[in-house]
């Protein structure tokens, strides 16, 4: 049963990911704290699929107010046809335009996600946004991206641009399953993986915000009741601590 096998595997990434990836989240996660901390911007951005994850963490139930996504003109598969979005992403010089257009600044901290990591615009992306002074968090796959060449003349993968990276484990290809029956692997993992490493990482963002006693600003959902009564408690314990809510009062989200 093919279905219970994905299960197995599923399992078994997560331990991998447990194992592996604790360290790197710690990092990430203390350089957007610090960013915040000092007023500095919090940016996200993926595609096309890998925007899937940066979706997730954007006004999100239990999720941080501080996350300023990008969403890409033509590397988003809600707008066809969507052929045209390998296009784009292989496109030299686009990336750097792109990065260009979204008014960050130095001292902010800009999240990438690319699985493979090897097309010219995440290439030139992460390159522009760590000239420009951001640090540089890659949500890649090291085992996919090394297996392939880079579709940019530099030879240079996304990773190569990054300050931190969160390995996903995703085997190149991203579908897992084999069965002599398919002409393919089915399967893949990159999509619900990306997502929770990176709650897990808005997870630890706010543990280590809340260390330096800045609030921090946590999305409640709007399906439940009580929201009245939480924006009141925040409102009083803010007045209590003398202290801020992290970024929440000026995001700045641009595109």
């Amino acid at each position: 049963m093919l279905a219970k096998k994905y299960f197995e595997q599923g399992f078994d990434l997560l331990q991998q990911l447990q194992e592996s990836q604790l360290e790197n989240i710690d990092q990430a996660a203390e350089l957007i704290t610090q960013a915040i901390a000092e007023g500095h911007t919090f940016y996200a951005w993926g595609g096309p699929h890998s925007n899937l994850p940066v979706q997730d963490i954007f006004w999100r139930a239990g999720g941080l107010a501080l996350v300023n996504p990008l969403f890409t003109p033509g590397l988003s598969l809600e707008f066809g046809p969507i052929y045209l979005t390998s296009f784009y992403e292989r496109a030299q010089g686009a990336g750097e335009k792109f990065f260009e257009g979204i008014g960050a600044e130095e001292g902010d901290v800009i999240l990438m996600v690319s699985t493979s990591g090897r097309n010219a615009f995440p290439i030139e992306f992460a390159e522009a946004a760590k000239k420009a002074g951001l640090k540089v968090i890659g949500m890649t796959s090291l085992a996919y991206s090394k297996s392939v060449s880079a579709r940019h003349p530099s030879g240079k993968k996304m990773y190569d641009h990054c300050d931190v990276i969160l390995d996903n484990l995703t085997a190149p290809g991203d579908a897992s399953l084999e069965d002599e029956r398919l002409p393919q692997k089915v399967g893949p993992t990159s999509g619900w993986v990306g997502c929770f490493l990176l709650q897990a990482l808005m997870a630890e963002v706010s543990e280590k915000l809340a260390e330096q006693d800045i609030i921090p600003p946590i999305y409640f959902a709007l399906n439940m009741d009580g929201q009245d009564d939480y924006v009141q408690y925040l409102e009083e314990l803010k007045r209590e601590r003398g202290t801020k809510f992290g970024g929440i009062y000026s995001p700045r989200r641009k595109m």
